[in-house]
């Protein structure tokens, strides 16, 4: 059973995940395909599902709310977190692992198609570390901070939910950019 409190962070979390890709929410941004819109909807609400079994897992403890939360506190809320969350993006996508990470995954890519834009397919993989480290950090840094059994995820259950986590994760991102590109378009 999750707390009141666990329950309003996963809403902060899942408000905040619009924020942190698209910097407004997911219904403000227009894309001429509702399809993907769809698709990313989707994606997120698997993957806040798999984020509270995570909170189930890692005994998450988030300290005791003292003021009423309402969506117009909600939103605040989430805004904030995904912008600490972006910055904390920023700061690990220059490392020098981060390069390297990318560099690997463009060689992987021009192995598949040699006749792509090596460009474009330089900014989208930049651009998929980013919000990759960017939701790592809103969902899985604060889960961490703010919990009391890590132990879980070093087991079995642990390493299948990390995976499934990963795996929504990433095509959330790979979704999300779909639509950005189709409206820079």
């Amino acid at each position: 059973m999750l707390t009141k409190e666990s329950k309003i962070r996963v809403l902060e979390n899942f408000y905040g995940i619009d924020y942190v890709l698209f910097g407004k929410p997911i219904k403000k941004v227009e894309s001429c395909c509702p399809i993907l819109k769809e698709e990313y909807l989707s994606t997120k609400g698997a993957l806040m599902s798999v984020f509270i079994e995570m909170i189930k897992m890692a005994d998450f403890s988030p300290k005791p709310l003292t003021e009423k939360v309402d969506l117009k506190k909600l939103t605040k809320m989430a805004k904030e977190s995904a912008k600490l969350a972006r910055q904390a993006s920023e700061i690990v996508i220059v490392t020098e692992r981060a390069r390297k990470d990318i560099k690997q995954e463009l060689q992987e890519a021009l192995q598949k198609d040699s006749k792509v834009d090596i460009s474009k397919l330089a900014e989208r993989k930049i651009r998929e570390k980013a919000f990759r480290l960017a939701i790592d950090s809103l969902l899985v840094g604060r889960l961490l901070v703010e919990s009391k059994n890590f132990e879980a995820f070093s087991q079995w259950e642990g390493r299948i939910i990390e995976d499934s986590y990963k795996i929504l994760r990433d095509s959330l991102c790979e979704t999300a950019i779909s639509i950005l590109e189709d409206d820079e378009q």
